[in-house]
């Protein structure tokens, strides 16, 4: 079964601008971006494999998340883009630079990190247990979205924003999450890193206890050339929690790579 996702649109003009949103989002909390560069980016922000409008993969995989991503940008006859992903996102994006390189004129990754968890996997099993526990007991994704949301907000969290992030994990259909989060604890793609050739921005929320500081700071090292920006007061759900400073964070970037460019 070959799935291309589904996405919301903003703009017609200037270079593609995609979005791809974590475990527990959806392209609905990319709002204020799509505000803020929809007049110079054609933005697009998709609905992940499972999530939304889109059907599910016979099996969510890295790999297959990263050709339905290169499928979505066939379909919007964009060969490449900016790609900025945040969080499970984050590491979409960084599995589909690795994979396809040349479609990539940046790369921004939020929240976000190169492995997921220890190396001997029981890490990765009480992340699962203890995530999907409260599923396993019918607490459903409504029931679970409050209290996961606010293990992820920052300092004085947004009461709009709270707001937004729960309905979003809200909606997601139960079975993608679960998919979602067996796949979320294979990720390592650490291999990559030192051969990234594209311009990176590393965005992490100083709160954030997900993808903190410290880890992408790590990260960065291993980047040629990776740019770093801390967001004071964001949690991990920086692009929502904190948006005026994430837009000016990533408006500076790409406005560098047009420069660079011209």
């Amino acid at each position: 079964m070959i799935v291309v996702p589904f996405a919301t649109f903003a703009g017609d003009n200037g270079a593609p601008l995609v979005f791809l949103h974590g475990i527990g989002g959806g392209p609905d909390l990319w709002r204020a971006q799509f505000a803020a560069f929809g007049s110079a980016h054609r933005c697009i922000a998709w609905e992940m494999p499972g999530y939304g409008h889109t059907a599910m993969m016979p099996e969510t995989t890295f790999p297959a998340l990263a050709e339905a991503l290169a499928r979505l940008m066939d379909r919007a006859a964009a060969p490449s883009a900016h790609v900025v992903g945040h969080s499970m996102g984050g590491m979409v994006a960084l599995e589909f630079a690795a994979r396809f390189p040349a479609r990539v004129l940046s790369l921004v990754l939020s929240g976000s990190s190169a492995a997921f968890g220890g190396s001997t996997g029981a890490w990765q099993e009480e992340f699962i247990a203890k995530r999907t526990r409260p599923l396993d007991e019918g607490k459903g994704m409504a029931g679970i979205a409050p209290g996961v949301v606010d293990g992820l907000l920052g300092d004085q969290p947004d009461a709009a924003a709270r707001a937004a992030a729960i309905a979003a994990m809200s909606a997601i259909p139960e079975a993608a999450y679960r998919a979602a989060l067996k796949c979320l604890v294979t990720f390592d793609r650490r291999d990559a890193l030192a051969g990234l050739k594209m311009p990176v921005l590393l965005l992490v929320g100083q709160r954030d206890t997900v993808a903190p500081p410290e880890l992408m700071k790590r990260m960065q090292a291993k980047i040629p050339g990776a740019l770093y920006v801390e967001l004071p007061k964001a949690g991990h759900l920086a692009n929502i929690e904190q948006p005026q400073a994430f837009n000016a964070a990533l408006g500076a970037f790409l406005a560098a790579q047009a420069k660079a460019a011209a």
